[in-house]
């Protein structure tokens, strides 16, 4: 049930992927609308979807946010949050991401996956996004929150497409039945340095059970996971902020290496 009429919803939308292509930073929206339910923020979000497709860009697929409990207890939401992934946010592997274009990057590891058929919900479960999964690989998201100093709640992060900005997979692919999702380590590099450490099941248990999570997801609002969808299942670790002039490597037990420059 939502609370925002269709003019407000498109106002936001365009007010909000104004600040992202802009880098502008904005208070969190719900200061303004203070009754806006979780329909209104996935409306808002669809409408920028539908912004960015009236331009031409293509959806290459869709990202899970708040997938640690800590994270999701401390936003104040039962699972985690999605957004869309769209051509415009990647880059290929070891590209130059110009900070002047963002307003305060972070990066976070994260195992995507790739699906061969598509998944639809409800009571999608792991061991159907195994099956439907083409293969698995490492991918570094580069969250860019619209919102001043990073202060937001849930609804106001959902309308902004959750943060979602760029991302970078890696060239090495697994099958994913053939490894265990949950003990996979990942050492996130920033300059050579590691910052931050962690294991595939800091995403809900296993990076599998997002996906599934996302399927349902969708399912609610009418939709289904197509075939050759990516799905970046949430960071592992916590996001780690970077600045010009650093460089990020992430290193996945099994899924080698993938790395990004900041200039």
């Amino acid at each position: 049930m939502s609370t925002l009429d269709k003019a407000t919803i498109a106002q936001l939308a365009e007010y909000l992927e104004n600040c992202q292509l802009k880098a502008q930073d904005t208070p969190k929206i719900t200061d303004q609308h203070p009754s806006m339910d979780w329909d209104d923020a996935y409306d808002v979000q669809e409408a920028v979807l539908a912004r960015k497709t009236a331009r031409g860009a293509r959806v290459v697929g869709y990202k899970a946010g708040l997938t640690s409990f800590a994270k999701m207890k401390q936003m104040g939401v039962s699972e985690p949050v999605f957004g869309f992934l769209v051509d415009e946010f990647a880059v290929p592997e070891g590209a130059a991401i110009k900070v002047s274009e963002l307003i305060h990057p972070k990066v976070e590891p994260e195992i995507c996956f790739v699906t061969k058929t598509a998944l639809k919900g409800p009571g999608c479960h792991v061991g159907a996004v195994l099956a439907a999964c083409d293969f698995v690989l490492a991918g570094i998201e580069v969250i860019d929150s619209r919102y001043r100093d990073f202060k937001f709640d849930a609804k106001s992060v959902i309308a902004d497409n959750t943060s979602a900005a760029r991302f970078v997979v890696g060239s090495r692919i697994a099958n994913a039945q053939d490894l265990d999702l949950r003990t996979l380590g990942v050492v996130l590099e920033k300059n050579g340095v590691p910052v931050a450490f962690g294991a595939g099941a800091a995403v809900v248990g296993n990076p599998a059970a997002a996906v599934a999570m996302l399927v349902n997801h969708l399912a609610a609002r009418g939709q289904e996971l197509p075939a050759g969808s990516l799905v970046l299942s949430g960071g592992i670790t916590e996001a780690v902020a970077v600045q010009a002039g650093d460089a990020v490597t992430l290193k996945v037990q099994n899924l080698g290496s993938v790395g990004l420059r900041f200039v």
